[in-house]
Formats: structure tokens, C-alpha cells, sequence
């Protein structure tokens, strides 16, 4: 008989390591100024030495272990790795379940801000049948899970440990959600498990522009923007997908070498005419980077998926996928399809929300707003 296990879990970080993180920051060799204006070449020095003073002598982890006791959190072994998820039952019985993915360079603190307003939607404008059973695993090489130690966990890979993660918690049916690596990992859990989804919600659907017909004005200015992010701001995806090896050794070895590497991300691809997200919030993702050793192990997801994942939206794909979906693109997010380029892969688009601000990471820079488009989608998912 196999016994599966399901282990709590609680964060509890040595005192050891934060007065080492400390003594690295304060040990740190800055370089010169950069010699073009702004952001052009990268993480102003002013910016870094801010957000190193706040880290060093301001920022309180103890904070966010606090605010995730009340988070259950637990581990299991999934294909001979360990994963780590958290796991918020609503109070509402009828619950839809749903496993919610981050990706690079977030985790699954991405979504803290709205587990109660999806779990609990009657206490946040909301009405039960909004409500959902939230999981929210760590991808395999990131937070707590463990990091793989051989080749092969591909976005394929993951949507078969995340379907059996569903099974073992009780759910023969449920929703996927999420963005960056969330959005493949969804797609790819509705192609291989189609009879397990109910549906899910993608930001935003991954899919190529239709080539044969003209390209409306705003279809024109999505693909000039990701033109232009792919001249401007694409060279950290190149190095993950190729050498992450070598990017890991400054990410392990240098606390702000990795926060530069993740702050950067996080001021590019933000709304700037949104609300942001705070320095603090910024802070915890960065160190639990820092904390558990996942700069390297992060990067290899690149270099194990991205080239496939890239093709869906620039050259785009054959296949398709018959799950009801629903998608919302985020004014700054990229990419940023059209509903009609995205209804020639998702063949039962059910759902497409514009929101009026937010951009990559939007359950962190607007979660009312997060939470109102998954709340929508899976309305008309479930034909309420």
C-alpha cells in the first residue's frame, strides 16, 4: 500500500540567516552610477541603495511569518519532488476549487492579498457563489518546494504533479488560474486533464497574432510594445533559458545582486499609472529568493520551457483547447492579445476582462480588481 503524506508546514527562518543577510547587504561592493539617465541600463544606483537600506535596517520579516500563520500551509511528494502549497477552504460549501500558479519572479505570496476576498467573497462585496477553495503551490525550484535535481520539469511536467496535488487534496474537478509561468502551466493542465477543469482563467491566454487579415490599431500597438520589449528587455529571459547556471551563482552568492535582478521586473512591468506594489511586499518575494536559495533553481524553468512558451505567442500554435476559459489582459501587461486572435486556440472562450489599470503583477498591484476578473470568469464558466 503507498501512503501519501501531507506534512504542515510553517515558516520559521533562523535568526542566523537574517543577520547573515544582513552582513552580506552591508558587505556589498556597490559599482559607479550608470552612465545613461534613468532606467536605461538598469537599476538606478540610487533606487538600489534605497531599497538596500530599507531591507537592511526597516524590513521586517518576521512580519510576513506572522501574517502567514493564519495561511495553512502544508508539503508533499509529487514525482519525487517536494511541494510546497498553500491551502484556504472557504466557509462557503459550494465552493469552487481552484489551484492558483505564480511564476518568475514571483511566488506564491503573489496572492496574499486576495485569498480573502476569493475564499471569503461575502465579507469583500462579493456573494457566495463567488467563493473558491484556494491552493496555491510553489512552483518545483521556487519558495518551498524543492529544488529538481535533474532535468525535466517542464510546464508539462508541473500541470501533471499539480492535477495529482488537486486529487490528493480531494478535488476530482476544479479551476486553474494564473499568469506568467501560471498561464502555461494552466493551459497545459486543460490540455492534458481536460475532464478534471472546469475551467480556466488565463492572464493573458497565450496565442500568436492572426497574420491573415489586418491587424486592428490596438492589435498594432500590442505587438510594438512586445517588439519593443523584446529589444529592450528581453536579455534576462535569454540568459535564464540558456545559462541559468551562471546568473545563479551571482542570485546564490549576492543579495543584491539578487534583488537588482528581481526589482528591475518589478518596476518594468508594473502599471505605472496604477497603485505599484510596495517596497515591503517587493521585499518579501525577494527574500524568500534570498532565504531559500532559489535564484538558480528558478532560472532553470526557462531553460527547460520557455523557447515552447515563447512560440505561442509570437509564431503561435496548432493546438487547441476545448475547456471553457475566460482571460483578462491588464493594460501593462505583455503579451496582450486580442479576444479574436485568442478564440483560435481557446475554442470556448467564455470570458475577456479589460481592466482599466494593472499590469504583471496584478493580484500584488490591484487585488480587488484580481479578484473581481477571476470572480467574473468563472461566473460565466459555470453559467451562473
Amino acid at each position: 500500500m503507498i501512503v501519501i503524506m501531507i506534512e504542515s508546514f510553517t515558516v520559521e527562518v533562523a535568526d542566523d540567516a537574517l543577520l547573515d543577510l544582513r552582513r552580506r547587504i552591508a558587505d556589498t561592493r556597490w559599482p559607479e552610477p550608470a552612465t545613461a539617465p534613468g532606467w536605461i541600463q538598469g537599476v538606478p544606483l540610487p533606487r538600489m541603495r534605497a531599497l538596500a537600506e530599507r531591507w537592511s535596517t526597516g524590513y521586517d520579516w518576521r512580519r510576513l511569518e506572522a501574517e502567514l500563520i493564519g495561511r495553512p500551509q502544508y508539503r508533499t511528494e509529487i514525482d519525487g519532488l517536494g511541494i510546497h502549497y498553500l491551502h484556504v477552504r472557504s466557509r462557503h460549501r459550494d465552493a469552487t476549487p481552484l489551484i492558483l500558479t505564480h511564476g518568475w519572479p514571483g511566488s506564491f505570496l503573489e496572492f496574499l492579498d486576495v485569498v480573502g476576498p476569493l475564499t471569503d467573497p461575502t465579507a469583500h462585496g462579493g456573494a457566495a457563489t463567488d467563493a473558491f477553495h484556494l491552493v496555491c503551490p510553489s512552483l518545483p525550484g521556487y519558495g518551498f518546494s524543492d529544488r529538481p535535481t535533474a532535468a525535466g520539469w517542464d510546464v508539462h511536467r508541473i500541470a501533471d504533479a499539480w492535477a495529482e496535488l488537486m486529487g490528493r487534496l480531494g478535488y476530482r474537478r476544479f479551476g486553474a488560474a494564473g499568469s506568467d509561468w501560471g498561464t502555461s502551466i494552466s493551459t497545459m493542465l486543460a490540455a492534458r486533464s481536460p475532464d478534471r477543469l472546469i475551467g480556466i482563467h488565463l492572464i493573458p491566454p497565450l496565442v500568436g497574432p492572426d497574420t491573415s487579415i489586418r491587424s486592428t490599431a490596438e492589435e498594432q500597438r500590442a505587438l510594438d510594445d512586445l517588439a519593443e520589449r523584446s529589444r529592450t528587455g528581453s536579455a534576462y529571459g535569454e540568459l535564464h533559458g540558456t545559462k541559468p547556471q551562471t546568473i545563479g551563482y551571482a542570485l546564490l552568492d549576492s543579495p543584491i545582486a539578487l534583488a537588482a535582478w528581481i526589482a528591475e521586473k518589478y518596476h518594468d512591468w508594473v502599471d505605472p499609472a496604477g497603485p505599484g506594489v510596495t517596497d515591503d511586499r517587493l521585499l518579501d518575494t525577494i527574500t524568500l529568493y534570498w532565504l531559500t536559495g532559489t535564484g538558480a533553481s528558478s532560472a532553470r524553468l526557462y531553460w527547460e520551457s520557455i523557447a515552447e512558451v515563447s512560440g505561442w505567442f509570437t509564431a503561435g500554435t496548432t493546438d487547441t483547447i476545448a475547456v471553457p476559459t475566460g482571460a483578462s489582459v491588464f493594460p501593462a501587461e505583455l503579451p496582450r492579445p486580442s479576444w479574436r486572435w485568442a478564440e483560435r486556440r481557446f475554442t470556448d472562450l467564455r470570458y475577456w476582462g479589460t481592466p482599466a489599470v494593472g499590469g504583471h503583477f496584478a493580484a500584488l498591484e490591484v487585488p480587488d480588481l484580481y479578484a473581481a476578473e477571476l470572480r467574473a470568469s468563472f461566473a460565466k464558466i459555470r453559467g451562473d
